[in-house]
């Protein structure tokens, strides 16, 4: 390729210094893309594929897009897993002999988009970074890792630490980063979960030295004498490798992060990355979207900060008792104080995403229309600080005092920059007249001669005598006076002829050249001193950008406040008791997220208790449909936004900490993985019997379904008795089944209680009333909601034919459960008693204990005999 252009070859030299990268090489107002690139991006971004020239006598592949529109595109490759090299004139072409010299300014990355695609502006954009401990690897029998995150859009930067390979991909998974990072000699092989996610592969390794230099230059400062991470190893080297990423590809420094937040997984609540997913905490398990997700149900912030601070706090519940306390109580001032709350709110709402501008200013992508939205959002903070300055709120109080209100930012901003400035920096028109000397008289040299060319054109109009004579201005020719070809026998010897045109001559005078020569100049004077100034102020900016981001994130937790404030009045919320024992008693709990949605029927609400002491196993039988599933995840949802500082769907809430959520419910392939149903449903057992605690919440639902009856059964019998017995002090459970053999735990297991959601059974139908009740059940009803669902009738009779013979008893001579006999005592026990009972009769028993008579009323009295006699004259 010796015949190559100079332009082809300056293009080469760059893309080869960025082989994995589609290359945006600009020409004028395009970038343009050749070869495989050009196959590329005109393939994902929808456009034209043309050429450039030749090489060989072969066509050079080539297509482009505007300069101003490369937001979009780049927007669209990066979500199809594509790097893109923004490559700039960095010389000006008119005083340039030869080929512009050329620079890529910035790489930008799916985890560094800033503001080329629409980025969901209440959801942070993380990069992510991992450093596996390889010391000692063989005697540990997990690696530990060291976990760095970071939003260059909003300048956050946490660190952590996780021990195991199943602690750092739940971690992530809550993090759900938009890019990964690696060493290529890491050893990831094995983590098959991290696939899913774009991963970056880093060719060289970092030391602790190398990470701590990187660090300590970037922060001007030992960081590890203000920040949680001093005692992080790994977690010290994956901060250092995703600082110097982002300095690699930014080709600045993001002066923006300030600091790193170090922070330990067990100092919050832990949910793992199942526990998220099926308590559709953030998007929705089948349709991964916002709408109906808890989220969305709770979320009423007014600002982008306030939306992406509600969301870590859902992810990081809290489990200090005094931190949860204050939190409640602020929600609780807004609440009460509907005017104080109304008036906040309407402030908010016309407050910009401060954390971004800051970051766009930090990394030299803000406009001029970018720093008045932050004065605009500015003058908005002396409103919310005079509506909450009497808060009886502590934590509110707090936040009010420490209020920056950033005046002096403002009034930079509001002196310099025009009121209302062009897109375009090159139009000009940016800074106000006032703030510089020198700019202004080259604005009023400009203006002057403007106001000369109008004067002009109506004297050479009166002159030539031609009334339809004009003088005009365009960038290839200058300025020109256009005459239409009738007139051209008016034109004055002195005009100089231009350019011709089908209908019309162009002509100049010398007076007109000199002045165009005077006024050009002046413009592109005006235009580069305003870039100067823009860029002076921009530094000022940076300066106080540590100010603007604790700033924004104040705004952002007072606006998180009033939110959950909101949601509660509108909702119908309580504020819970919070402590540190370990009863859960729900008064008249209802779903956050189904209650808002059903149409055709209200929704019923229903009261838990779960303690360490007389009721920890809840057994709860009862039909598919009947709500045995909805009551296991609104009791997990609302200790979950207990602890995260929210009032909670029910009348009344007393919430003992839960240092961890465990959930074991639904039924999903992982064929990623190469995982059945059932391999995952164990697997998600697996991990709640090895990491639950006494403090622990577990909610299992229909454990054992996905093997046969046999082997289900004996498993789900084994897990409900591990969960009571953990520890000898048990985990608060709350597990659903079909299995009907597992009620008799109860005889067993002194903390194992059993309830059913009632339905009732007319005219061969059963009416599903939604209420948990105390007792077994000693049915399914499956077929009969079979026959709901529109089974053959066929089907449905030959069904309850099989099941009549398929029924039958699993109980032993002395009326113990065969299933709930270990093989110890089955050793021991060489003689049995005869019993007069049969299991039906100790059913019967157990549900007449269960009968709370002190706290019955009579029509639930009377609800639970015609029960009891239905139960009876069934099993008679």
């Amino acid at each position: 390729m010796n015949n190559l252009t100079p332009m082809l070859k300056q293009y080469m030299g760059i893309k080869a210094a960025y082989p994995d990268a589609i290359l945006f090489f600009r020409m004028g107002d395009f970038y343009e893309m050749f070869f495989d690139d050009a196959f590329t991006a005109s393939k994902i971004l929808g456009i034209t594929l043309t050429s450039r020239g030749k090489i060989d006598g072969e066509k050079v592949p080539m297509c482009g897009i505007p300069y101003h529109a490369a937001g979009n595109y780049i927007g669209k490759l990066v979500d199809n897993g594509l790097k893109v090299a923004i490559c700039e004139q960095v010389e000006d072409p008119k005083s340039t002999k030869g080929i512009v010299k050329r620079e890529v300014i910035r790489l930008v990355t799916p985890g560094s988009v800033i503001n080329e695609t629409d980025i969901d502006e209440k959801t942070n954009r993380y990069i992510a970074a991992i450093c596996q401990d390889s010391s000692n690897n063989a005697q540990k029998k997990d690696p530990a890792f060291g976990l760095a995150h970071a939003d260059l859009t909003t300048g956050q930067f946490f660190v952590t630490e996780l021990s195991s390979v199943s602690d750092l991909t739940d971690e992530i998974g809550k993090i759900d980063p938009a890019e990964v990072l690696v060493l290529k000699n890491g050893d990831i092989t094995g983590i098959k979960e991290l696939f899913r996610y774009h991963i970056e592969t880093i060719e060289d390794t970092l030391s602790l030295k190398d990470a701590e230099s990187i660090l300590k230059e970037h922060f001007k400062t030992d960081y590890s004498s203000v920040s949680e991470c001093s005692e992080m190893t790994n977690g010290i080297i994956a901060a250092g490798i995703l600082l110097r990423y982002i300095k690699n590809t930014q080709k600045t420094s993001p002066d923006h992060i300030d600091k790193i937040t170090g922070y330990r997984v067990g100092e919050f609540m832990i949910l793992d990355e199942t526990t998220c997913s099926h308590l559709e905490l953030l998007k929705t398990m089948r349709r991964q979207s916002k709408k109906g997700s808890l989220f969305q149900v709770i979320d009423k912030t007014m600002t982008p900060m306030g939306g992406r601070i509600l969301k870590r706090w859902i992810t990081y519940p809290l489990i200090n008792v005094e931190q949860i306390r204050r939190r409640l109580g602020a929600v609780a001032a807004m609440k009460d104080d509907p005017v104080t709350r109304e008036k906040t709110r309407e402030y908010l709402k016309d407050i910009y995403d401060m954390e971004r501008l800051n970051g766009r200013i930090a990394l030299g992508r803000a406009t001029p229309r970018d720093l008045l939205s932050l004065k605009a959002s500015i003058q908005k903070l002396p409103l919310i600080k005079e509506a909450l300055k009497d808060s009886v709120s502590e934590f509110i109080a707090d936040l009010i005092e420490k209020m920056d209100l950033l005046h002096d930012v403002a009034l930079t901003i509001e002196e310099a920059i025009h009121d209302d400035p062009p897109i375009s920096f090159k139009d000009g028109g940016i800074i106000k007249e006032g703030y510089n000397e020198e700019l202004d008289n080259l604005i009023s040299l400009s203006r002057n001669g403007k106001n000369w060319i109008t004067e002009f054109a109506a004297s050479e109009q009166e002159r030539t005598g031609i009334s339809s004579l004009k003088v005009g201005f365009n960038r290839i020719y200058g300025y020109y006076i256009e005459v239409s070809k009738a007139n051209v026998h008016l034109v004055p010897s002195d005009y100089i002829r231009k350019q011709t045109l089908v209908n019309a001559e162009r002509y100049v005078t010398e007076a007109l050249k000199n002045m165009e020569e005077t006024l050009v100049n002046a413009e592109e004077k005006r235009i580069s001193l305003e870039l100067e100034l823009f860029e002076d102020i921009r530094q000022k900016l940076i300066l106080q950008s540590h100010r603007i981001k604790n700033t924004a994130e104040t705004v952002g937790i007072i606006d998180v406040i009033s939110g959950l404030a909101e949601t509660a009045e509108a909702n119908n919320y309580v504020c819970p008791h919070v402590d540190n024992t370990c009863k859960l008693d729900i008064v008249e709990a209802r779903h956050p997220v189904i209650e808002q949605t059903i149409k055709d029927e209200a929704f019923v609400p229903n009261d838990i208790l779960v303690d360490d002491k007389k009721q920890q196993v809840l057994i709860i039988t009862g039909p598919n449909m009947a709500g045995k599933s909805t009551i296991l995840r609104q009791t997990a949802l609302i200790v979950l936004m207990a602890q995260m500082g929210s009032f909670v769907p029910a009348k009344k809430a007393a919430i003992g900490i839960t240092d961890r959520i465990f959930t074991r419910v639904g039924a999903m392939d992982d064929l990623t993985r190469g995982q059945s149903t059932f391999m995952v449903e164990m697997n998600e057992t697996a991990n709640i019997l090895r990491n639950a605690t006494p403090r622990s919440l577990a909610i299992l639902d229909e454990i054992g379904r996905g093997t046969s009856t046999y082997d289900g059964l004996s498993l789900a019998w084994a897990i409900a008795e591990a969960l009571h017995d953990l520890e000898d002090r048990g985990v608060r459970t709350l597990f659903a089944t079909h299995y009907h053999e597992l009620t008799e735990l109860a005889v067993t297991k002194p903390r194992v209680k059993n309830f059913n959601v009632a339905i009732r059974e007319w005219n061969d139908k059963i009416i599903f009333l939604r209420k948990l009740a105390p007792g077994a059940t000693s049915r399914s009803y499956g077929i009969e909601v079979a026959r709901i669902a529109g089974l053959p009738e066929t089907v449905i009779k030959r069904a309850k034919e099989v099941l009549e013979t398929l029924e039958g008893t699993a109980l032993d001579e002395s009326i113990r459960p065969h299933i709930g006999i270990s093989e110890t005592e089955n050793r021991d026990n060489n003689a049995t008693q005869l019993s007069l009972f049969d299991s039906k009769d100790i059913f019967l028993r157990d549900w007449i204990k269960g009968i709370d008579i002190n706290s019955i009323t009579p029509l639930e009295a009377l609800t639970e005999i015609s029960r009891l006699k239905e139960y009876i004259e069934t099993n008679s």
